[in-house]
């Protein structure tokens, strides 16, 4: 009597269902960590770094450009260097903390060496009413994320003494699931090869000579 073991013909379809499903679990998982990295990146690490300012747009003076809800760094800039076209933050009154983020439009110098700046919002039909001394200027725009300004506003103050270290600790805890998980996956697809070899040698050893 001839012994022959055979594979179950759905096998290799479910083996490579489920690598398929292996795959796009760990793309997804890495497509979602870079995400996070860039994230805290653009929102915190980068303006720590280089002592830039995250601010958030709240209104819709800038649009297109920049609006509600835009993530923009700026840093600090020389009057000298500001340039007509130039989007730069500025104080509506000196030494207060309320700010506007428009584009200048105008230039002027006084006799003095003083610069001064006329603004206008990009989705404004009038220039800002005031003249912006230099000592109100805080800063030119470097760059702009959409849609995550909120997410600035909402970690602003306080709430950076903790967020900061929970999305450290996440993103560390996530690193180390896709390590762990990686392992597993690798042990899983040995044992299935292994399995498969032994029934493999068992056909081999039930054929007839």
């Amino acid at each position: 009597m001839v012994s022959d073991e055979t594979i179950p013909a759905t096998a290799a379809p479910q083996k490579k269902e489920a690598g398929l499903w292996a795959y796009l679990r760990v793309s997804l998982s890495v497509t979602v960590l870079i995400a996070l990295l860039a994230l805290a990146a653009a929102v915190i690490v980068v303006p720590a770094a280089t002592g830039a300012t995250p601010l958030t747009v709240l209104t819709s003076s800038m649009e297109p450009t920049l609006p509600p809800g835009t993530l923009i760094v700026t840093r600090p800039v020389e009057p000298s260097d500001i340039r007509i076209g130039d989007v730069v933050t500025y104080q509506l009154h000196s030494g207060e903390a309320t700010v506007v983020t428009h584009r200048v439009i105008a230039v002027s110098k006084t006799a003095g060496g003083e610069y001064s700046f006329t603004f206008q919002g990009d989705n404004n039909s009038q220039p800002d009413p005031d003249e912006i001394r230099e000592v109100q200027i805080q800063g030119r725009l470097w760059y702009s994320v959409p849609y995550i300004g909120w997410v600035n506003t909402w970690i602003n103050g306080e709430a950076r003494a903790y967020v900061v270290p929970v999305i450290a600790g996440g993103l560390f805890a996530f690193a180390i699931w896709m390590l762990i998980s990686g392992m597993i996956d690798k042990a899983k697809k040995r044992k299935a090869v292994a399995a498969g070899e032994k029934v493999s040698g068992r056909r081999r050893a039930g054929t007839p000579v």
